[in-house]
Parts: structure tokens; C-alpha cells; sequence
């Protein structure tokens, strides 16, 4: 309902870029920049000035881009209230996943939420832990989980479950028998770890920091982004590796990989980040009752974080 250009201007004054309000809005750019063109001869002044292939929000700009924000709000309050009164659940979420909750988690919880509430619309992006996190941060989606901590104090962070780590190695290898090994054991052989930013390589990185000192460090053999490519090296006899056990089923299940209990354990949490003053629609809030609900069936332990 509410005014297109005003909805194109909102995207783009927030993203300060009209590249990349045009693939959130997916539109082309020459349209992005129609409607911010029409909305400022509406005002009959610059809303944005654009030198050297960047831009900037003008004053006049940042007060229109502060009323829409508000505008906006009182649009998702309105559609909120109607459909409490109808009953109605419906509309569009959009969340953001790491690889691992993506490929892992997400599939079998929002299978569920679906044949409960078919009306609501959900698109997922996938990105590392970090790319996440900024995804939230600039409302480019309306609630992120992730698998690493997060710093920002301004952002709502619920922990949902918590998720073991692993050490794996292909079979043959000469630490096959071992119950549980120590860090250390690893370091003599080549590691293949995630790329800088996923969850997974910070909270390795965080793990190790948290060692006695040791002048070894990880032989980094390779680094992939995403478990599949993890996995796969390691099956191929490239290296070592730690991962979350939950991606770990089906190769344990054909022999591929062995898995191997660290000493001391790591683990890390499965948290769901959101903005803290957004408002939430009804949708939101009930999918994020359902994942409450997901987690205390198949979660190890639960939380609350700030």
C-alpha cells in the first residue's frame, strides 16, 4: 500500500547504494533511480548528492528518509492489527542463515512452519555468520541465525541450541582409533577450515586462543566455504578438519568419515539475531514462537542473550 518511490527511496537512503536497493527490491537500476528522480522533483529538490560513483544523503534527504521510516512503521502496525482481528496470518519474511543452519537446520523447521502457516512467504539468503549479521544490521532482512557470537549490543540475539563440534578424518587415518584428541594432535597434520567470517572458523579460532600457548599452529591446507567442501576434502584424504556434528550424518552413516570427540569439548551456540526497535509483524512473531518451540524439542540446552 504504501508509496512506491517512497519505498525505493527508504531502500536506497539505507543501503547508500542504488545497486544494491536494486537487487533487495529486485528491480533494474535505471527504474531504482525513475523513483528516486520522481520523488525528488515531487519535493522539487536533491534527496541524495552522487559524486565520483558514490552517494550521500542531502539534509533534506535524511527528514524525508526519517518519516518514511516512521510511515512505514505505522503501515506494518495497521497490516498487524487488521490481522490479528481477522485472524489472518500472512505476508512475507525474509531470513538470512549461515551455511551450516541453512544446509542443516533450517530445511526441517521452516518445512514445519509452512504446513502451519501457508499463507506467509519466506525467502532465505545464505550467507557466513558475519555477512549475516550485516544483513540484520541493515534491515536487509527481518531475522538472521547464526553460529557465532555477536557484538552488537543494539541488535536482539535469543540462543536457540547448542551445536557440537567435531574433529574428522578419513578412514585409514592414523588417529582413527582415538576416542577423543586434543587440539594440539591436529596441528601436525594439514587442516582444512572455512573461510575468514563463517561461524565455524571463529569459533575455532576463539577455541584455540583459549589454550595454553602453543608456538603450533593450524597447517592450513585449504580453505572452502561451505561444510559440503569441508567434508569432501577431508574424505579425499587432504587433511583434518572440525565441524559441526550435525552435518556429519550421512558420511558416518557410509563410512566416509570418522569422527573424533575434541578434549576439552567445543561447542557454540545456534542464535536467532533481529533488530531490537523493528517492528515485528504477526508472522514474524509467530515464527519466532515456532522456533522457540523447534529448539526446546531439539536442542541440547537454550538461552537468552542480549
Amino acid at each position: 500500500m504504501a508509496d512506491r518511490r517512497l519505498q525505493v527511496f527508504h531502500t536506497v537512503a539505507r543501503l547508500l547504494s542504488f545497486t544494491k536497493a536494486a537487487e533487495t527490491l529486485h528491480m533494474t537500476q535505471p527504474a531504482v533511480t525513475f523513483q528516486v528522480r520522481q520523488l525528488e522533483e515531487h519535493f522539487n529538490t536533491r534527496l541524495f548528492d552522487r559524486t565520483h560513483n558514490r552517494i550521500s544523503i542531502t539534509d533534506v534527504g535524511k527528514k524525508v528518509y526519517e518519516y518514511a521510516d516512521r510511515i512505514f512503521e505505522f503501515y506494518a502496525e495497521m497490516e498487524n492489527a487488521v490481522r490479528e482481528m481477522t485472524g489472518d496470518i500472512n505476508g512475507t519474511l525474509t531470513i538470512g542463515a549461515s551455511t551450516t543452519i541453512a544446509e542443516y537446520m533450517l530445511p526441517t523447521l521452516l518445512g514445519d512452519f509452512k504446513e502451519h502457516y501457508p499463507e506467509v512467504t519466506i525467502h532465505l539468503k545464505v550467507s557466513n555468520s558475519d555477512g549475516i549479521v550485516s544483513m540484520v544490521e541493515n534491515n536487509t532482512i527481518d531475522l538472521g541465525v547464526v553460529e557465532s557470537s555477536v557484538g552488537n549490543k543494539n541488535l536482539v540475539v535469543k540462543n536457540c541450541k547448542r551445536d557440537q563440534l567435531v574433529a574428522i578424518v578419513p578412514p585409514g587415518h592414523p588417529m582413527e582409533g582415538k576416542r577423543a584428541v586434543e587440539f594440539s594432535e591436529l596441528l601436525e597434520y594439514p587442516f582444512i577450515c572455512r573461510e575468514e567470517g563463517s561461524g565455524t572458523r571463529e569459533v575455532i579460532d576463539d577455541y584455540l586462543r583459549q589454550l595454553k600457548p602453543s608456538s603450533a599452529s593450524l597447517k592450513i591446507a585449504m580453505e572452502l566455504g561451505s561444510p559440503e567442501a569441508v567434508k569432501g576434502a577431508v574424505e579425499a584424504g587432504m587433511g583434518v578438519s572440525v565441524v559441526s556434528r550435525a552435518t556429519i550424518r550421512k558420511e558416518l552413516r557410509l563410512n566416509t568419515l570418522v569422527e573424533l570427540n575434541l578434549d576439552p569439548p567445543l561447542d557454540r551456540p545456534f542464535s536467532f539475531v533481529h533488530q531490537k526497535q523493528k517492528f515485528r509483524s504477526r508472522a514474524m512473531e509467530e515464527l519466532l514462537e515456532f522456533a522457540r518451540s523447534y529448539c526446546d524439542t531439539h536442542g541440547d540446552s537454550g538461552g537468552e542473550g542480549k
